[in-house]
């Protein structure tokens, strides 16, 4: 947008700001200094840069009610995008040319934004928190949420308007489905609190609504008694089939807590299992040399100072009714809080950042062989290529049981009972990604011409008919709740739904 176009726009907020009291004395809730504008154009992704008209620090929902308000009343009404941790990685929390909103002033320089409830088992959290800030608190006091990310250096808004999905979301469904209440502002700038008996449109359309119907302000989470200590295994399979059936063994019971798969690429991806070992790394290398990809599962059981005498026994139990390759098997003991953060702190890069032009999609069962030779095995393989230098990646692949998500929701998964997920995290330079955009490119393709019904997870779709295609059965209730609770199409305009 032109200097002087992005000039009159915050004349334009800050005029009409001006008729709403408590917003006119708080002349500072808006800027557009050359950091505020960075920080709203900028996101983990580093590939879309779109630039905002200006940035929103609110010290209080009201003045994001007021905010929205403002833009509502307005006959042509300026964008408003809710920005978390920025770990969005195609600009889907931008606003170019509106106004941007840092959630995560919601919450500076105040307690009693995770509000732990013994009794009633639940966190009353606000939605610019961490997960992480509510993994310490709630361990603090012996309890915990059920339903993790692997990375939880992100926002409980932010994962909550996707789905938020681990490897315990087997036995207990992604982060949406243990949300019990919500505080939302919606497109036209209403406070709302929502249930499943309250206000359920919009509760059930915020949950992985991709931030189309409203902002999440605060989030009543389950919480169960936290385990003290987690017995971990790292297992290597050479069969795709075995790797599946092994899989899909450990989530039809509850007798372990977490299970993801991963594609091995490469001999560095290998190292759990032959850094000690020549002649496993000698195994491992030829292998990967004669069959492109190797495969790993990873599961983990937990336990307290009640079961620390029987772990070890069920433990090697669940291992001896898996068909991993001989001696590969990794297996290491570590404290419950450990686990949940073990990725740690990933945001604090120098200069110059990489670019992470990543790919998530949800794959019903019945299409996982043909996909694995077409893609894990057929295309994987290709990012060792020398003129890729610079770029790697990590390839989770594991199962989910579909009944534990809950349809009325606006996260859309396949129909099959049983359906997996690939997430491609590419990292890239930050002038690379376009190769990786082409590869992923040809994945989608392949899927389409095999007519593999994949649906995207953090989707990056483009026109209408493409989402339309996306929310399939669910495209008509995603259009009449968007009508009821955004009308002027104010809210996470970079989705590209409704713009």
């Amino acid at each position: 947008m032109h200097p002087s176009t992005l000039s009159i726009l915050l004349l334009i907020i800050s005029l009409t700001l001006t008729t709403i009291p408590s917003a006119a004395s708080k002349p500072e809730i808006i800027r557009s200094d050359a950091a505020s504008l960075s920080l709203g154009s900028t996101d983990y992704g580093n590939i879309v840069h779109d630039l905002p008209a200006g940035v929103a620090y609110p010290s209080s929902e009201k003045d994001v009610v007021e905010l929205i308000r403002a833009s509502h009343a307005l006959r042509e009404p300026f964008a408003v995008a809710a920005r978390g941790r920025g770990h969005s990685v195609r600009g889907q929390a931008m606003a170019g040319g509106g106004v941007v909103v840092d959630m995560a002033a919601l919450g500076k320089g105040k307690k009693g934004r995770i509000r732990i409830d013994l009794e009633g088992m639940y966190a009353d959290v606000g939605g610019e928190q961490l997960w992480v800030d509510v993994l310490k608190e709630a361990a603090a006091v012996g309890v915990a949420p059920v339903s993790w990310t692997d990375y939880v250096y992100l926002s409980v808004g932010g994962t909550l308007s996707n789905a938020g999905i681990s490897g315990q979301a087997f036995v207990h469904g992604p982060q949406i489905s243990n949300v019990v209440e919500l505080d939302v502002i919606t497109g036209k700038g209403e406070f709302m609190t929502c249930s499943s008996t309250r206000n359920p449109e919009l509760f059930f359309g915020v949950l992985g609504g991709l931030g189309q119907f409203g902002i999440i302000t605060r989030a009543r989470i389950v919480l169960d008694k936290a385990p003290t200590r987690v017995k971990w295994a790292k297992l290597l399979y050479s069969d795709f089939t075995t790797f599946t059936v092994d899989q899909e063994h450990l989530i039809s019971n509850n007798a372990s807590n977490y299970v993801e798969g991963f594609i091995v690429t490469n001999e560095n991806a290998a190292s759990d299992w032959t850094s000690s070992s020549p002649s496993r790394k000698a195994e491992v290398a030829a292998l990967l040399k004669k069959q492109g990809v190797l495969y790993s599962i990873e599961f983990v059981k937990y336990y307290d100072n009640y079961t620390a005498a029987t772990i070890d026994q069920e433990f090697d139990t669940l291992l001896k009714e898996l068909k991993y390759m001989s001696g590969y098997n990794a297996t290491t003991d570590a404290s419950f809080v450990e686990f949940i953060n073990r990725l740690g702190d990933l945001d604090n890069g120098t200069p110059p950042l990489p670019s992470h032009p990543w790919l998530n999609l949800f794959i019903p069962k019945s299409s996982i062989v043909e996909f694995n030779a077409g893609v894990l095995a057929g295309m994987l393989p290709k990012l060792n290529d020398p003129k890729l230098n610079e770029t790697f990646g990590i390839f989770i692949f594991y199962p989910f049981n579909r009944n534990k998500w809950d349809d009325r929701m606006t996260a859309v998964v396949p129909d099959e009972e049983v359906f997996y997920t690939l997430a491609a995290l590419h990292t890239a330079p930050q002038d690379g990604y376009k190769s990786i955009d082409e590869f992923n490119n040809e994945i989608l393709e392949f899927c389409k011409s095999k007519g593999l019904k994949v649906k995207q997870y953090l989707p990056n779709i483009k026109a209408k008919k493409e989402w339309m295609d996306h929310f399939g059965t669910k495209w008509e209730t995603v259009e009449k709740r968007k009508a009821m609770f955004d009308p002027k199409n104010i809210l996470s305009p970079a989705q590209r739904i409704f713009n």
